[in-house]
């Protein structure tokens, strides 16, 4: 992803008209934004910015002359076209500053003054061309020390502004969670912040003067004029208030100094959410996947009538609640909505009347808002009163609450309906925006104006009467204004008091004091309804901006009915049930589902549901065997989203729940490679294990698959072996662990760790082809049936046969050393590890596969051994199988 840093914008040519000596000394201000200059109708851009324009943009690279013998590169688009190209802009990475006319061409001789009115960037608009209107667009500041980190999350178009501060694991989680647009930080820092944070976010480095705690708390205070930031419970997070300083200095920066609607910031506790690392949330794959055309579990619960509703249950996914009351708020909200019908469909219509109210609010702000916005506003406000009178008469006192914060805003309505038209167009210039009424003088223009060809009619027909003259008609040119015709048959009847203005064939035209008065009337008055009509809608913008906090609350609170909806009409479609929430250390689900997996079943084929019991008496860790394609990694992810969802506030997908809160959660699910930072599918496996062993806590849920299977049979054994004993022989936390491995030697950690317990997904082998039965039951698997799934992979069959044959041979060889050895293996596996007698046993029996005194053998074990089997592609891999079948000589 792109750095954002300035850089001066080169010129290889002499700068000599007076246009381009300003738009140079505006450039010259704003060095790392591509500048779009208003010339007339046109929004231009020159020299290096036109070049990167023409590429992003698809229009002509032209050049313009610029002065004697120079010329610069040229490039444009119509202004009334900047919503369809500002977005195209902004996504490629661009800050773009856009300089506007600041006075009429008409009213001045000399060139016309500009100035920069707004500077858009990736995590700073109020363009709903450029905002997702499903999600945040939030600009993030980070700085700090690796130990003690401050970082501040704002999204302007919504008023939304968050604090927090921990170490830089935290930081981390919450940069996941929030997924800034663009992040600010310290210039200095650079090295540091990508290192920590990698290049996959849209950066921006600040001058380091910007990072004091003074000037954060100045900027803080100032902007909420209080006289400390103890009312907002961050007066001593020094690393949070200089981030959100520094967020509120960039605003200003970018020239949007109205930020009324920013009426409160607040902090994000550590203790208060179940935040998730990077790699769960895309190991579980809850916003995004790597797999073309994937559900998400956001997908599949997301019924939200409103962008704002939508938004915060993103929210609700990405922060999961760790606190009993909250969450039983919330399921009890949705159960009320699962029951009553009537009610849940009268709010649904509600909502989806209110629309976007919290942006709405943004723009009202900031007076960006246009007229038919307001107009939306009142349809908003008028859609809120039914809503709170359901709230009010329901039979829970959680969704009373909400209703008694509802305001019905009267005043308000009362005010739009009084001074704008029903129907009002988008621009004010267009006209008809007040309402009849509100203003006399606009009255009598209007009337002017639009009644003008009536008027015309009794002008021509009063004076035809008078003069007798009958084909007399009234006509309007450029050149004349408005004028009286008459044929040449009837010119002797044209009174004295008409001045002659032009001679034709066959007629004369003639113009008179009265038109000539009323034309004055006419041409002004359009101006002046244009005035009028601006002055009186930006003072109704200005009223309401007095009810910002009032309008603000009502969003936030339609929002969260309409998360509760969202999750009842879930839970209603795909049969949901309420879970028990407990503050025990027991997570026990009965006939559990994965929420996506279900609904992407073939029709008619059901979904098998299975139990999952963890606790920290008698089952904590659960080893599970099996092939694959038998489910595992399924049941992984969905006991993990049954407790995410559980915890967000959602029904779950299963018979029924107990779930003793958990404060953390932690995956290993899923192949991830970053080779393109050197990084191996095993490195990569190691640093995300190592996190989640150093950050365990005694409420952790833990679900780790296939860890070793990146090393060595040898290493890898030996590495699952010590997690599944580090994890239960902790001294301070008895995770709840589910192990999914292919390592059936791990089936006698059961007999050795008291909490351990194994089990396996069951199969059933039919015609020596297998079953997947899907069913988690007791006890362990000691058959991969590797050979089975690579039949049903589609194998040719003369190695699937083969391969069965050596399998047979390997295992009756097996079994024959292990016999002959079976007194010696202990102290041979003693020498290897001594760790474990049971282990060392176990890896002592894997190893004597290749311990055959058979010269084929010992070459195919050669071969194996200079084989990294996670760089072979699929057609290598069969490559190298039929290479150790000629060895065999097969």
């Amino acid at each position: 992803m792109a750095q954002a840093e300035p850089s001066k914008t080169k010129s290889t040519t002499k700068v000599e008209t007076p246009l381009m000596k300003q738009y140079m000394a505006i450039k010259d201000r704003y060095p790392d934004a591509l500048l779009l200059f208003r010339v007339g109708d046109f929004y231009e851009t020159f020299g290096e910015d036109a070049i990167k324009a023409a590429g992003i943009l698809g229009i002509v690279l032209t050049k313009r002359a610029n002065g004697a013998a120079t010329y610069v590169e040229l490039a444009g688009f119509p202004h009334h076209s900047l919503d369809t190209y500002l977005p195209k802009l902004v996504r490629a990475g661009q800050r773009v500053a856009i300089c506007d006319q600041l006075e009429d061409p008409k009213l001045t001789k000399t060139i016309v003054k500009r100035g920069v009115t707004e500077l858009i960037t990736p995590g700073v608009s109020y363009n709903d061309k450029v905002l997702d209107h499903k999600n945040n667009t939030f600009l993030a500041c980070v700085t700090g020390i690796a130990q003690v980190m401050g970082i501040a999350f704002l999204d302007v178009s919504t008023g939304e502004f968050y604090v927090a501060q921990g170490n830089k694991a935290y930081i981390d989680k919450l940069m996941a969670s929030f997924k800034p647009r663009e992040v600010l930080y310290p210039k200095p820092d650079k090295k540091n912040f990508l290192s920590a944070f990698g290049d996959g976010y849209y950066s921006y480095g600040l001058e380091d003067w910007v990072f004091t705690l003074q000037f954060g708390r100045e900027h803080l205070t100032k902007h909420f004029n209080t006289v400390s930031l103890k009312g907002f419970g961050i007066e001593d997070w020094d690393w949070g208030v200089i981030a959100a300083g520094a967020v509120l200095h960039y605003l200003a920066d970018t020239q949007h100094d109205k930020v009324k609607h920013i009426n409160a910031i607040s902090r994000i506790e550590e203790e208060q959410y179940l935040v998730l690392d990077k790699f769960t949330a895309r190991n579980l794959e809850l916003f995004g996947s790597n797999n073309d055309n994937a559900k998400t579990l956001i997908s599949v619960i997301d019924r939200t009538s409103s962008p704002m509703g939508s938004r915060l249950l993103k929210r609700w996914l990405a922060l999961p609640l760790k606190d009993i009351a909250p969450i039983e708020r919330r399921h009890a909200g949705v159960l009320y909505f699962t029951q009553q019908d009537e009610v849940l469909r009268s709010c649904i219509n509600g909502i989806e009347q209110i629309g976007d109210l919290e942006r709405l609010v943004s723009k009202l702000a900031t007076a960006k808002i246009s007229p038919k916005e307001v107009a939306q506003l009142k349809r908003a406000l008028k859609a809120i009163g039914p809503i709170r009178e359901r709230l009010l008469a329901a039979d829970l006192a959680s969704l009373n609450e909400l209703g008694l914060k509802l305001n019905a805003c009267i005043g308000p309505i009362e005010l739009i309906e009084k001074e704008l038209q029903d129907d009002p167009p988008f621009l004010v210039q267009k006209g008809n925006v007040v309402a009849q009424g509100v203003n006399a003088e606009l009255d009598e223009l209007r009337a002017i104006a639009y009644s003008g060809k009536d008027y015309l009619n009794q002008i021509q027909q009063r004076e035809s009467a008078a003069t007798g003259i009958s084909s007399l008609k009234i006509a309007y040119n450029s050149v004349f204004g408005y004028y009286l015709e008459v044929t040449n048959s009837h010119k002797d009847k044209v009174p004295t008091t008409w001045i002659r203005k032009q001679t034709l064939t066959n007629a004369e035209r003639y113009i008179t004091e009265e038109l000539k008065v009323y034309e004055e009337k006419i041409m002004g008055a359009e101006e002046r309804i244009f005035s009028l009509e601006t002055q009186i809608f930006n003072a109704l913008v200005l009223k309401l901006s007095n009810e910002l906090g009032t309008f603000q609350q009502n969003a936030t609170i339609i929002a969260q009915v309409d998360c509760l909806i969202s999750l009842a009409l879930a839970a209603k479609e795909h049969h949901y049930v309420q879970p028990r929430m407990t503050n025990d250390y027991v997570l026990d689900i009965k006939g559990g589902r994965h929420p996506v997996i279900e609904l992407q079943l073939p029709h008619g084929e059901q979904y098998v549901s299975n139990d999952v019991h963890l606790d920290q008496v008698e089952q904590q860790i659960i080893v599970i065997t099996g092939p694959n394609m038998a489910g595992k990694s399924a049941l992984l992810r969905q006991t993990a989203l049954i407790v995410l969802m559980a915890q967000m506030g959602s029904f779950v997908p299963a018979d029924a729940a107990h779930i003793g809160l958990v404060d953390k959660i932690f995956t290993r699910v899923g192949a991830s490679d970053n080779l393109s930072s050197g990084e191996s599918t095993f490195m990569v496996e190691m640093n995300e294990t190592a996190s989640i062993l150093n950050n365990v806590s005694d409420r952790s849920l833990i679900l780790l698959d296939e860890i070793g299977r990146g090393t060595s049979t040898y290493d890898g054994i030996s590495i699952a072996w010590a997690i599944v004993e580090y994890l239960h022989n902790h001294p301070k936390a008895k995770a709840k662990t589910l192990f999914a491995t292919h390592y059936h030697e791990l089936n006698d950690l059961a007999g050795q760790l008291e909490r351990v317990k194994n089990y396996t997904i069951a199969i059933k082998e039919v015609d020596n082809k297998i079953l997947f039965l899907r069913k988690l039951i007791a006890g362990g698997s000691e058959h991969s049936f590797g050979i089975h799934v690579a039949q049903m992979a589609g194998m040719p069959k003369s190695v699937i046969d083969r391969a069965g044959v050596l399998l047979k041979e390997l295992e009756k060889n097996r079994s024959e050393i292990e016999s002959r050895q079976s007194n010696k293996l202990g102290e041979i596996a003693g020498t290897s590890i001594g760790a474990n007698p049971v282990l060392d046993q176990k890896l002592g029996s894997q190893l004597s596969f290749f311990q055959l005194n058979d010269p084929v053998l010992e070459q195919i074990r050669d071969e194996l051994a200079m084989t990294d089997i996670n760089q072979l592609s699929p057609l290598e891999a069969l490559v190298k199988l039929n290479k150790l079948k000629q060895l065999t000589g097969g």
